[in-house]
């Protein structure tokens, strides 16, 4: 179920709750300096532009570290999670948001087909600003029906891996080592999505044993919706910009 339970009647937001909404305004913009071109640092960029050969490990470093510090990223599998209980379930949407972005960047990067960075991340936010509609029920309120919530994952999913076929095609990557060392970089984005799931999984596991959790829920999916439409709004100035 996706939909979010109905806010008990009580009290404003206390604390706690003013605490949650400030963690998911800092995921969304603690790395605004780099989300208008969404890159790696610029001493990666000249390590992935200048290195020949097969190099595993510093790729697979290189891998899961822009999956941490992917905020959109982080943002969109928040929001498949946030009312997902059991881990076979979210097993299940992981691994089809895992295989909707490892095949468009292996494929992508192979047929040397690229998205404009800009148009590519603007529709990974509007990914956030639908997965936030979709936990706040706003589908079956609108339209009287819920669209299948596994093939909006998969295919968003999709959408997510042109964003990093893009941008390895912007770096243009040596061909010597080339597949070996992709690989090991998506090896390595899917650890680190590992990583950032297990971290948000705590704090989710903590936050939804506090009785205030359904009230603070729709609010943090509304600041979670407002920030897909931020990131949305960053990458379209940044592409009318840089034209």
């Amino acid at each position: 179920m996706t939909c979010s339970p109905a806010a008990p009647r009580g009290r404003g937001f206390g604390a706690r709750s003013v605490s949650m909404l400030l963690l998911i305004v800092a995921l969304s913009l603690a790395w605004v300096e780099t989300a208008l071109a969404h890159a790696v640092t610029l001493g990666d960029k000249g390590y992935i532009q200048e290195v020949t050969g097969i190099h595993l490990i510093p790729f697979l470093y290189l891998g899961a570290k822009h999956m941490v510090t992917g905020y959109d990223h982080i943002l969109f599998l928040f929001g498949v999670i946030f009312f997902l209980y059991g881990m076979r379930q979210i097993a299940t949407y992981v691994s089809l948001f895992a295989i909707g972005h490892s095949t468009t960047m292996l494929l992508g990067v192979w047929l040397d087909f690229g998205i404009s960075s800009y148009i590519i991340d603007a529709i990974i936010g509007f990914s956030v600003v639908y997965k936030a509609l979709d936990n706040l029920g706003a589908f079956r309120l609108w339209f009287g029906f819920q669209p299948s919530t596994k093939a909006a994952t998969l295919i968003f999913g999709f959408l997510h891996g042109f964003g990093l076929a893009s941008r390895i095609i912007d770096y243009d990557i040596s061909p010597d080592g080339l597949w070996p060392n992709l690989i090991a970089f998506n090896l390595g984005v899917e650890v680190g999505q590992l990583l950032a799931l297990a971290a948000i999984l705590v704090v989710m596991r903590y936050w939804r044993a506090m009785p205030s959790f359904a009230r603070q829920a729709h609010a943090v999916n509304v600041l979670l919706m407002t920030a897909g439409f931020a990131l949305m709004g960053l990458q379209m100035t940044g592409y009318f910009v840089a034209a």
